[in-house]
């Protein structure tokens, strides 16, 4: 690779001179971030709305940076990322053209053995972070897992907190797709420190745990419902009237919140609002301000009114999923990658 390939900051590629211009103006209007009203740019024959909050997020935008450091630091060295360093194929891409190679598909399963790993090799951790189980496998390989750790720090916050209250007893619900890699990477400390775990997905799900709590279904009956959801040696008996709710940071904030509702509530039937504290523990800190900014500012962009909706982001982004699941009840909505995606004027 040649001095001039090699980017000096992350690469222009991800940025768009006017959408930098409109985050300065607005961060310089509104600092402390209260107006959710879009960005209006209107060009007579067609108004733009723009969210307020969009775009990568901090925990994003240190994860790429510290890839592409990453290549400037290491010329003529092999460069692995674990897995993908976020869910957008644009990002992606570009790091395998600038010469880093993937470890894992995005399932867990290895497209590199780590076998062939040598100690001198450069390996990033993405930002969602590593399950700890893959994480023993690269230091037993002798890699340094430390120098390019781009783990977003709201995760890591999600995981100190999984800590302190597995430290209290408290055994945790996840709240996540329990084949997303964060997800995964979570469960993994959440198994490692807490007294027991389980993950859930859907509001469904969660109903049939409250059911369990006020005495409707059976222990056997969960286990089988969240079969390899479930933390080695996990007994709902036990580990379901003690509990707190922690979340996939990417998932709809609302979502989580009526999670840990519907749990609080079931608990309260059983215990009484007086004992509550004993039972569940307030985990609202947890939730992601990005994700949390992020979709409020397009709810916010609901209530300007549009004639279409157009996300743009990768088609397996958590994140933007959930943006295009909040217009798309509203409005007809198009899910893109890219510009490439715009066909014509008119499909």
């Amino acid at each position: 690779m040649s001095a001039t390939t090699i980017p000096t900051a992350t690469p222009s590629l991800f940025d768009s001179p006017l959408i930098s211009e409109i985050r300065r103006r607005r961060l310089t209007d509104d600092p402390r971030k209260k107006d959710l009203s879009p960005t209006v740019i209107d060009r007579g024959v067609a108004r733009f709305l723009v969210a307020r909050h969009f775009g990568f997020c901090f925990g994003v935008e240190n994860a790429v940076s510290i890839a592409y450091r990453a290549v400037q630091e290491n010329q003529g060295k092999r460069i692995f990322l674990v897995s993908e360093m976020i869910h957008n194929n644009l990002v992606n891409a570009d790091l395998e053209l600038h010469g880093i190679s993937f470890l894992l598909n995005t399932d867990g399963s290895e497209r590199i053995p780590f076998s062939e790993l040598r100690p001198d090799d450069v390996v990033i951790v993405p930002a969602f972070g590593v399950d700890l189980g893959v994480m023993e496998r690269l230091k037993e390989q002798g890699v340094d897992t430390v120098a390019y750790d781009a783990t977003c720090p709201f995760v890591e916050k999600v995981w100190r907190r999984a800590n302190q209250l597995g430290a209290q007893g408290y055994s945790l619900v996840v709240h996540g797709k329990p084949f997303h890699e964060e997800t995964r990477a979570t469960f993994s400390r959440v198994v490692g420190s807490a007294p027991g775990g389980i993950m859930v997905r859907t509001l469904d799900e969660v109903g049939i745990l409250c059911q369990f709590i006020q005495g409707e279904v059976t222990e056997s009956e969960i286990l089988e419902r969240f079969e390899g959801k479930v933390s080695p040696g996990f007994r709902p008996a036990l580990h379901l009237m003690k509990i707190g709710v922690i979340n996939q940071t990417t998932m709809l904030a609302e979502e989580t919140k009526e999670v840990a509702r519907m749990l609080r509530q079931a608990l309260v039937s059983r215990f009484g609002e007086d004992l509550i504290g004993e039972h569940f523990a307030d985990t609202r800190d947890t939730l992601c301000y990005a994700t949390s900014e992020n979709q409020n500012s397009v709810k916010a962009l609901l209530q300007s009114g549009a004639d279409l909706a157009i996300v743009v982001g990768g088609y397996n982004s958590s994140n933007t999923s959930n943006l295009a699941r909040i217009l798309e009840a509203t409005m007809p909505s198009y899910h893109i990658q890219s510009s490439a995606d715009v066909l014509s004027d008119t499909e």
